[in-house]
């Protein structure tokens, strides 16, 4: 079920990074370079495959940008909220920095 707008604010308060674009969610992941990239997604993919729920993804040499929506909902789900919460602990874990 599509989030609520009250839902999705207090969604988005507590994941750093992650704004709205219109239906969607999307936040842009920094890396040394193209390989790290490429590498990012290597990861993301298993996951994104196991809850049968893929990001639409933009590479730019050291930035990838991803972006979630349920479009059989017509918006923004839980199920993009638990992808994205998913994604930022890949990215935490294998990048200290953090995002």
């Amino acid at each position: 079920m599509r989030l609520s707008e009250d839902q999705l604010a207090r969604e988005l308060a507590s994941m750093k990074g992650w704004e709205r674009r219109d239906n969607s969610i999307r936040k842009t992941f920094a890396f040394k370079d193209f390989k790290e990239s490429v590498e990012f997604l290597g990861m993301i993919r298993p996951i994104a495959d196991a809850m049968n729920h893929h990001p639409d993804v933009c590479v730019k040499y050291n930035r990838v940008e991803v972006e979630l929506t349920t479009h059989d909902e017509g918006g923004v789900t839980e199920k993009d909220v638990q992808l994205a919460r998913k994604i930022d602990e890949v990215y935490k874990t294998l990048y200290s920095s953090g995002s």
